[in-house]
């Protein structure tokens, strides 16, 4: 049997790119997806195309994902996991918010989720088998500090998505299952935070630390996996201990 086939969303850069890495890494095949350029990654894993291809695909349009998915199986031969990871951030002051804005946040962020679940959902119902993670965040469990209202609320959604296509999945065989992050070691969480003020941003974390994008890669590899059959409609936090539930 061939190496499953994982499609990463918004997998170019950021935590999608550790997402993307771990799952080449453990022999996944991987279908990098984003709206920017994923050539130049994909052919770092792999310069044959074999094991790793980049798509340019914005998640706001269906269609769009639709031709993910079938690009995807013609190329690879089917696709067994999606990890929907794509997503806009912004930290616009919560009444400040233009309608458009909203729009904009919420298109990316929880309607492209909800579309690529159900595209890739039905994929999955029908060959009986098949893995979703969608990426939550501890802003849409606890409303947020840091990023917008806006974010926050479209991770909430995303969470409650993540139930309702785990309910509806469960008995053909496909799992759907959340992880949320909170403040991570990265470039989008210094640029919000500020370098300067990162030391004091950290004291305010149970743990005293930033998390490792790198051990959020390993958990979504562990719901991506084939053992992984009796988790679904689950939320698993990395926090640092600023959520408790």
């Amino acid at each position: 049997m061939s190496a499953q086939v994982a499609v990463v969303t918004g997998g170019a850069s950021g935590l999608g790119e550790f997402i993307v890495r771990r799952l080449h890494a453990e022999g996944y095949r991987v279908a990098v997806s984003d709206v920017d350029d994923s050539a130049a990654l994909a052919a770092e894993l792999d310069g044959t195309g074999a094991t790793a291809r980049s798509y340019r695909v914005d998640v706001r349009d269906r269609a769009a994902l639709q031709q993910l998915l079938a690009d995807v199986v013609a190329d690879f031969g089917g696709v067994h996991v999606l990890v929907n990871n794509a997503a806009r951030t912004q930290a616009t002051p919560l009444m400040e918010i233009t309608p458009e804005e909203l729009d904009a946040v919420m298109a990316v962020n929880f309607t492209g989720t909800f579309a690529a679940c159900q595209i890739f959902g039905a994929h999955f119902a029908d060959q009986g088998y098949g893995r979703i993670v969608n990426m939550a965040s501890l802003a849409g469990q606890n409303g947020g500090t840091a990023t917008g209202g806006h974010y926050a609320s479209s991770k909430g959604a995303i969470m409650s998505a993540t139930k309702v296509f785990a309910r509806e999945l469960a008995p053909r065989g496909v799992t759907v299952n959340a992880v949320s992050p909170g403040p991570q070691d990265s470039p989008m969480v210094r640029a919000i935070v500020g370098e300067d003020s990162l030391e004091s941003f950290a004291e305010n974390i149970p743990v005293r630390r930033l998390g490792d994008p790198a051990f959020i890669a390993r958990m979504v590899a562990l719901l991506a996996s084939p053992e992984a059959a009796s988790v679904t409609g689950a939320c698993w936090d990395a926090n640092g201990g600023l959520y408790m539930r």
